[in-house]
């Protein structure tokens, strides 16, 4: 058995809650945390160094959309805030992992266990 070392990180931001970047204009749901960043260095330097993030921060995968598309992005903890509209996301991947939404988050979808 490999001996995998697992840190707990502390997150602002949960599985399922409704968020919008800081500067840019779009929100999603956040559907998966990377304790710290872990992308590409080409896609670190393509931000513009103005907005740039730090690295050793949790980083959020979201279903993503704004008034034109709908996408998967890829941010920082800094560059997030909570999203309190009435009006909720409708991205259409929404739908594959969760299953309502309920206080204030999407619930994920219950998973059998094998």
């Amino acid at each position: 058995m490999n001996n995998i070392k697992q840190e707990l990180v502390e997150t602002k931001f949960a599985i399922g809650a409704v968020v919008k970047h800081r500067y840019l204009d779009f929100r999603g749901v956040i559907f998966d945390v990377d304790p710290e960043f872990n992308n590409t260095e080409e896609w670190y330097q393509s931000i513009p160094s103005s907005i740039r993030p730090i690295k050793n921060q949790p980083f959020y995968h979201l279903f993503a959309e704004n008034d034109h598309i709908f996408y998967i992005a890829y941010v920082s903890e800094q560059n997030l805030l909570h999203d309190d509209s009435e009006d909720l996301p409708k991205h259409p991947e929404i739908q594959n992992l969760f299953s309502h939404f309920e206080d204030g988050k999407f619930m994920p979808t219950a998973r059998a266990i094998n």
